[in-house]
């Protein structure tokens, strides 16, 4: 009998799939003169001064692996830098992990704590990228959904989960400012979350790396009033326009940090010691470089709000990110993917289906405005055609 290897791979690898904001980005890219308001990457450069201490470190041979938790002078600067910028104070030599971006810090957690037939909790919409590792470590997602609520978690609804699902709950995942609603929290609202959290004995994963990109209020991370619970993540992909430099920090307690950087440390073993000296120079003479940037996407927020809004369509408050997420309007195609392939394929404008966030997010759209004004005034323009071209039924 004729045996092929792939029916030896992990059998928890084909339960999980491509994210389907990539399948659709790519599906639609070779459409002619496509305008892509899709993926969430800035379409600013990475500042100067850092690109040229990424050079300089090149030129001095930092060509070596760091330590396994990153070179001491980011930990410091990151340390500083988190001081300075939300209250929250970690210590360089034991309470920060440098990782490959967020996405690794991401895996790192979840794989340090769960295990099979663990549930973690998740308001949904929320970006796809939390459910395969939480498949791969053969544990559960359980969705709370927020829909109903203009997408804001409430202490409530934590509440009522942990009712449902009890002692099998061993964490909870944050994403906010959120992608894909761009829905931040106030003050008031993270200290609720917390005070409902602090009941129960849960993980707290915090995945705060559109902290620097929120508008009308300053980022409140949970981790200042449950420091105990919390592994905070963060990074400088979106902050100081840095995706591909791959570099980003879990933040957390010593006994926190002792357990993950054994999972860090085998996944990856060390992130880019380049990448760290570039950091450094973000962290520190580049502390603000990221309110340039934040003021621009305001901009671009408030416009493509007001054309969307316009046409009729819902949209929840974008206080943070650079999304848009948006209710297609009643009688147009509310199946969110075929919206989508229409509008791309008669108007040449890619924007992602809301059901690429879950089911919650069926009926939905999500905009990307980490794009030029020029692009998006295109946009906008090829968005109302199309709905002039197919008025509601």
């Amino acid at each position: 009998m004729k045996h092929t290897l792939s029916q030896k791979f992990n059998r928890q690898v084909d339960q999980i799939s491509v994210s389907l904001i990539r399948k659709f980005d790519e599906q639609v890219t070779n459409i002619d003169g496509i305008i892509k308001l899709t993926l969430g990457e800035p379409d600013f450069n990475t500042p100067e001064h850092v690109k040229q201490a990424g050079i300089q470190a090149i030129e001095e041979n930092y060509s070596h692996y760091s330590g396994m938790s990153g070179l001491m002078d980011v930990r410091v600067a990151a340390s500083e830098f988190f001081a300075k910028k939300y209250g929250l104070h970690y210590k360089p030599e034991s309470e920060i992990l440098v990782t490959i971006g967020a996405t690794e810090a991401i895996s790192a957690s979840l794989l340090s704590i769960l295990e099979a037939g663990d549930k973690v909790l998740m308001p949904a919409p929320i970006y796809p990228g939390y459910e395969p590792i939480i498949t791969l470590a053969n544990a559960k997602p359980i969705y709370i959904d927020t829909s109903k609520n203009d997408f804001v978690l409430t202490p409530e609804m934590i509440d009522q989960a942990m009712v449902e699902h009890g002692d099998e709950v061993k964490a909870i995942i944050l994403n906010y400012p959120s992608n894909p609603t761009g829905v931040t929290y106030t003050r008031e609202e993270v200290q609720k979350i917390a005070e409902s959290l602090k009941k129960y004995d849960i993980f707290v994963i915090s995945d705060e790396i559109y902290s620097e990109l929120t508008y009308g209020g300053d980022h409140v991370s949970i981790a200042e009033f449950i420091p105990e619970q919390t592994i905070l993540i963060n990074g400088l992909s979106k902050s100081h326009a840095m995706t591909g430099w791959r570099l980003g920090f879990i933040l957390s307690n010593e006994a926190f940090i002792k357990e993950l950087m054994k999972v860090h440390q085998y996944l990856v073993t060390a992130a880019s010691t380049v990448s760290q000296k570039a950091a450094v120079k973000a962290l520190t003479q580049g502390i603000d470089d990221g309110l340039e940037m934040r003021a621009e996407y305001q901009i671009r927020r408030d416009y493509v709000y007001q054309k969307m809004n316009d046409l009729g369509f819902s949209i929840a408050r974008p206080n943070g990110a650079f999304y848009i997420f948006g209710k297609i309007p009643k009688g147009f195609n509310q199946n969110s993917m075929e919206f989508c392939v229409d509008l791309a394929q008669k108007q040449a404008l890619a924007l992602i289906p809301g059901i690429a966030f879950g089911p919650e997010a069926e009926g939905y759209v999500r905009v990307s405005y980490a794009a030029s004004m020029e692009n998006l005034e295109k946009a906008m323009e090829r968005l109302s055609n199309y709905m002039k071209a197919h008025p509601a039924q």
